[in-house]
């Protein structure tokens, strides 16, 4: 009998879900469409304010792991974890969970990847780096570039070890992510107070 995946040590995890990173594909945007009509239809309607594809998956024509980021902007009346509640209720786990934010995957298995893989981060309205960061990268491909180059550097390096696979694309993120938001100034509501 297989090990759930809650049994099982990190080590074990990343050895099951390697660092693999694959040729843009188009089906990715399907793959968000689909994922992205279902929480439309999971999240109650007055708490869910945006939903937007995120990630490496949501950037033109460069390598990423085979995962659908997703990113879900909450009312500032919302309760995350009663979102979250619905979403396990639909065969996502809560990967990590803080005061206000939760994330969740779906499409892990105990034989490795589904087909279709997701992580889902909800947030309130208003925590969105992630937009500004995969809009910049879209409109400027040599630095969309740069980014592949390194993370095909650490996918090598940092196999079978996520975390330090995402801490060390951290300084790059975080240096596009403030050009961006300077480049396009409040386009999500950067800046703005509630």
């Amino acid at each position: 009998m297989k090990k759930k995946l809650s049994d099982m040590s990190l080590k074990e995890l990343w050895q099951l879900f390697p660092i693999e990173l694959s040729n843009s594909r188009l089906e990715w945007q399907n793959y968000y469409q689909e994922i992205e009509s279902k929480l439309t239809d999971w999240i109650p309607k007055e708490q869910c304010l945006r939903i937007s594809h995120i990630g490496s998956t949501a950037i033109k024509e460069i390598k990423a792991k085979n995962i659908v980021d997703v990113l879900v902007e909450l009312s500032p009346n919302a309760v995350l974890q009663p979102i979250a509640d619905i979403l396990e209720e639909h065969d996502c786990i809560i990967m990590s969970a803080s005061v206000n934010r939760i994330s969740l995957n779906c499409g892990y298995t105990p034989d490795g990847f589904a087909e279709k893989v997701y992580h889902i981060h909800l947030r309130y309205i208003g925590d969105n780096d992630e937009l500004y960061f995969r809009d910049y990268l879209n409109q400027f491909p040599t630095t969309a570039q740069d980014y592949e180059q390194l993370k095909e550097v650490l996918a090598v390096k940092y196999r079978n070890d996520r975390n330090r696979y995402t801490d060390e694309k951290g300084s790059f993120i975080k240096k596009v992510t403030a050009e961006a938001k300077n480049f396009y100034g409040e386009k999500y509501g950067y800046g703005k107070k509630d």
